[in-house]
């Protein structure tokens, strides 16, 4: 849109002073010339821009000109504090700066826009590491259950997100990881939270801390009651107590397997979370062909999360987990086993 680029090229002139046309019209995606109308335009409406030739020449503004307008709509300036609101920066070392630029860009906007800017970061937040917890087939908070995190949720999120932001009460219908009924709860939302790419409600249920994946919300429908949070308590320190209770839940079942050299680099990424240790090598396999994993499990049929590596991977102790394989191997191909061709 005309509009959105003349805002920008004000906004760029603001921040870097002297730019040659062409630097604009390859930042705008534009020509030249059209960099020019565009400047003429500018100059008619008021501002105090001007083009100047030769070889040192460019666009300019007049020195001491500054703009109000940061051009951020209120959905804009919500993307901003909700992608800095987890303290992402913090292995760069530089969560001063961001704080510093949150303040500096929270000054700058719109009166109108700061109120949802400044209730964003306390409503959503972005946690983009991986679960460190052991795999388990359910958990009371239902964290992760060995689903994939690029899982898509059932329920409308805009239906999950307007509860959060508008502070009333949700009805959801919702099914807890290894069930296949729904229940039925009504929650006082404090926000949601993007953990490693899968959503998550973090509400009270009851007056007790919950979370709920958003891919198992089955339905949610907003109530006219207001929310009953507990006074003081936001979001950030909701999640954090949700999150450990998930990862630091004791991992008592443990699992001895060796897997093939060649998969071995995936089932590190894959299992990071169930190793107890390095894969060991040199522990006298053939031929070197193998490498040995320690793993823990909360759960012993949490084991069955090895079947995805097919015979590339053996379960060698506990005798029970090795049982739990050969039952849920013998349970998949009797699926199949109708399809095969009669000898």
């Amino acid at each position: 849109m005309k509009s959105s680029r003349l805002l920008s090229i004000v906004l760029l002139l603001q921040t870097r002073g002297r730019v040659p046309a062409a630097e604009l019209a390859e930042r705008l995606e534009v020509s030249a010339r059209t960099v020019y109308r565009d400047v003429e335009a500018l100059s008619a409406a008021g501002v105090p821009v001007y083009a100047e030739r030769g070889r040192h020449g460019g666009i300019a503004l007049l020195p001491g000109f500054r703009t109000d307008v940061t051009g951020m709509t209120t959905d804009e300036a919500r993307a901003l504090f909700i992608l800095a609101a987890q303290g992402a920066h913090s292995a760069l070392g530089l969560d001063d700066a961001l704080r510093s630029a949150l303040r500096k860009v929270m000054a700058a906007l719109p009166a109108p826009h700061r109120p949802a800017a400044e209730l964003a970061g306390r409503r959503i937040l972005v946690d983009p590491d991986k679960w460190t917890t052991r795999p388990s087939s359910a958990t009371s908070a239902d964290g992760p259950s060995g689903h994939a995190a690029t899982a898509r949720p059932t329920v409308d999120l805009d239906v999950l997100h307007t509860a959060v932001f508008t502070d009333l009460r949700l009805r959801i219908c919702y099914r807890h990881s290894g069930e296949t009924r729904l229940r039925t709860y009504t929650v006082d939302p404090y926000g949601l939270v993007a953990k490693a790419g899968t959503w998550y409600l973090v509400a009270d249920r009851r007056g007790r801390p919950q979370l709920f994946r958003a891919d198992r919300v089955a339905s949610a429908t907003l109530t006219d009651v207001p929310v009953r949070r507990r006074a003081g308590v936001e979001l950030a320190e909701v999640w954090q107590q949700l999150r450990r209770q998930v990862e630091d839940r004791p991992a008592d079942v443990r699992v001895t397997a060796r897997i093939r050299r060649e998969r071995l680099d995936l089932a590190v990424r894959i299992l990071g979370g169930a190793l107890t240790g390095p894969p060991r090598t040199g522990d006298g396999d053939e031929g070197g062909d193998w490498a040995t994993l320690d793993l823990a499990y909360p759960v012993l049929p949490a084991v069955r999360q090895l079947l995805q590596f097919g015979d590339s991977l053996e379960v060698l102790a506990p005798p029970e987990a090795r049982r739990v394989m050969a039952e849920a191997a013998a349970a998949v191909t009797a699926v199949y086993a109708a399809d095969a061709p009669s000898p």
